[in-house]
């Protein structure tokens, strides 16, 4: 299934289904309040997504995002609750009717691992580009963040997810906002990590917005619903509420990376705050 929006075809790619702590994914808010939509298991975890959007138009094949990939020894697996049993990467691009080789554009929001780790992978026993004829899109800043994160965050990054980019010849390292192409915007944000960016494709007329890490979910639309993984939370609140004004404004479609059960939907002002308005599947 794909969703068109003039010119493009969208494609929802599932890659993994995983785990992190509820109290983690929901900062302050309290359990009892976030629980009701996201049970957690004996070990406090919730279940999540990892959902990567392909765009095709013309000769552009866009992947947002890699995934968490399958470089994970089993201790790790079992911390994250890593699944690849029901979706992985390669068969979601075959059911899209693509290949690894045929992706042109990698646009990595960051370079956390549930989002950078299909970036490589190891074949005959040595770490290759995941998509070889790609040019890997990052901002610059998050590229040199990766490199020396603070403490708060260093746990999220992996070298090895990112590190043969450098030598590569295919990283295009971008400063800020920019057009992609025609109609593929990156917009660039802080709250989360340094220097995220998130894709907009629009036709001029209807857009999608990949939520990435600052609404990782449709229980993150409240605007005061963030992660404890943000560095800077009250930043991450203030750009929440532009991009969902501007979303309930323009009906704009929100698509989720986390979510487990909604890949994207509308929004609607609703007694002040910004709910679910209609769903869209892919």
């Amino acid at each position: 299934m794909s969703l068109s929006l003039g010119r493009f075809k969208l494609h929802e790619i599932r890659d993994a289904t995983f785990a992190l702590d509820g109290g983690a994914m929901f900062g302050v808010i309290p359990k009892a309040l976030w629980s009701q939509k996201h049970p957690a298991d004996q070990q406090n975890r919730i279940p999540l997504a990892i959902r990567c959007l392909l765009i095709a138009e013309g000769k552009h094949l866009i992947l947002v995002d890699t995934g968490i990939g399958s470089d994970w020894s089993d201790k790790r697996r079992g911390i994250y609750a890593i699944e690849h049993s029901e979706t992985q990467l390669d068969d979601e691009l075959a059911r899209a009717g693509f290949n690894r080789r045929q992706v042109t554009d990698v646009v990595l929001t960051h370079l956390h691992f549930d989002h950078a780790g299909g970036t490589t992978r190891s074949e005959e026993g040595r770490r290759t580009l995941s998509f070889p004829n790609a040019t890997y899109h990052v901002q610059r800043r998050q590229w040199k963040w990766a490199h020396t994160p603070s403490e708060k965050d260093a746990g999220s990054f992996r070298t090895q997810d990112f590190g043969l980019l450098e030598q590569s010849g295919r990283l295009h390292l971008l400063e800020g906002q920019t057009e992609l192409h025609p109609g593929v915007e990156l917009m660039v944000f802080e709250g989360h990590t340094v220097g995220l960016q998130l894709v907009r494709v629009t036709d001029g007329k209807q857009s999608l917005f990949f939520c990435g890490d600052i609404i990782p979910t449709a229980s993150h639309l409240r605007s005061s619903w963030a992660m404890a993984f943000d560095l800077y939370p009250l930043t991450l609140i203030e750009e929440k509420r532009m991009i969902l004004a501007q979303a309930v404004e323009e009906d704009w479609i929100l698509f989720f990376e986390h979510d487990p059960a909604i890949a994207a939907c509308t929004v609607k002002e609703e007694n002040g705050e910004i709910a679910v308005d209609r769903v869209v599947s892919f």
